[in-house]
């Protein structure tokens, strides 16, 4: 096994430096799971290359035929490969050889039935491929998710983007990083002290400057439309984006993964995203690791509707309940790099 600071990836010297673990996470009290976990993404991931550099050419003409539709879940739409069942196999064996007595919820061992409740005991959630419909088409938005929760909530989260050579690492209380360097939502940009020292101390992030007050006019809002087929579920999703156009914002994105749009709002790349109008709402794997990357970059991630009053997360004019915090288990979610541009964008997709 790698050292406990350093995991290499298939014997890369060079890449290996940007899987370094900070000080500041090899410290913290879920280092050990975080080490493992970094060690069985970069697996998961090196799994998933051969078909994202080979799809498109001549030699990987067949690619996607190899790839095999092992499982359909909830439609044609939704499905999982051959590898996606090879990365879960591989992640939770793994896991289940170190930590004998923990919990593992995965998408494809799970995703097709009730999903497992999350209860105080030690959990891992895991997505071995999200976003495999890019994947099959050889997208590289695409990643491996493994999150870790203690006590009833996420507490540490390793994503990989084999495609970008992207690592996200965050853990509660430490900060998130991508490829080792500190990452921060828009608003909280640090930028006055470095992303890491020899102490091990976690820099203080500082409001720049510089960096503009995101609204909903100026800012770059994502939403995936998922796999609703039905007139009225559709005719929700498109008026919400009807909506937010007419209101103004700056552009409109869909990547297909919605674990790298957590992490894209995390390192100020998108402003807010959000989903579950409908069916399209995601899942525990979908969120877990992601939302600790999120919370420690300083954005906000809460759920979209109100649900029966399960949640109560906004307050009848639509702000922020201070002290709330999101359940990886709502059908529905917004997150965004402030609370003014979580607010504002919510009340224009729902109409309120």
């Amino acid at each position: 096994m790698a050292d406990d600071n350093v995991v290499q990836r298939r014997g890369d010297d060079d890449e290996s430096k940007k899987y370094r673990i900070p000080a500041t996470l090899s410290e913290g009290d879920y280092a050990e799971q975080m080490t493992l976990a970094i060690r069985l993404a970069l697996e998961a991931g090196g799994n998933m290359i051969e078909h994202l550099e080979r799809k498109g050419t001549i030699s990987g003409a067949a690619a996607q035929l190899s790839l095999g539709i092992a499982v359909t879940k909830t439609n044609d739409t939704d499905f999982a490969t051959n590898i996606d069942l090879t990365n879960e196999a591989m992640i939770m064996s793994a896991i289940e050889d170190r930590y004998p007595s923990h919990v593992i919820i995965g998408e494809e061992s799970t995703g097709t039935g009730k999903t497992m409740d999350l209860t105080d005991a030690p959990t891992w959630i895991i997505d071995p491929i999200d976003g495999t419909t890019n994947f099959a088409a050889g997208s590289p938005l695409t990643c491996v998710s493994i999150g870790f929760c203690n006590g009833g909530e996420p507490v540490m989260g390793v994503i990989f983007a084999p495609a970008t050579r992207e690592l996200y690492l965050a853990m509660k209380g430490r900060g998130s990083y991508r490829n080792g360097e500190r990452i921060f939502s828009t608003t909280t940009a640090a930028t006055t002290t470095p992303n890491d020292d020899s102490s091990g101390n976690q820099p203080t992030p500082t409001p720049s400057p510089l960096t503009p007050k995101i609204t909903l006019s100026n800012a770059v809002v994502c939403f995936e439309f998922g796999y609703a087929r039905s007139e009225e579920g559709v005719d929700k999703m498109v008026n919400a984006v009807k909506r937010i156009l007419l209101h103004g914002c700056r552009t409109t994105r869909s990547y297909g993964s919605g674990v790298l749009d957590l992490c894209y709002v995390a390192s100020g790349r998108i402003d807010v995203v959000y989903t579950g109008l409908d069916v399209e709402g995601w899942k525990p794997w979908d969120y877990c690791a992601a939302m600790v990357v999120v919370e420690e970059a300083g954005g906000v991630i809460r759920s979209l509707r109100d649900e029966g009053g399960t949640f109560e997360e906004f307050d009848e004019g639509g702000r922020l309940v201070v002290g709330s915090k999101f359940d990886i288990y709502s059908s529905s979610m917004i997150c965004g790099v402030n609370s003014t541009v979580v607010e504002e964008c919510r009340n224009v997709v729902l109409g309120v």
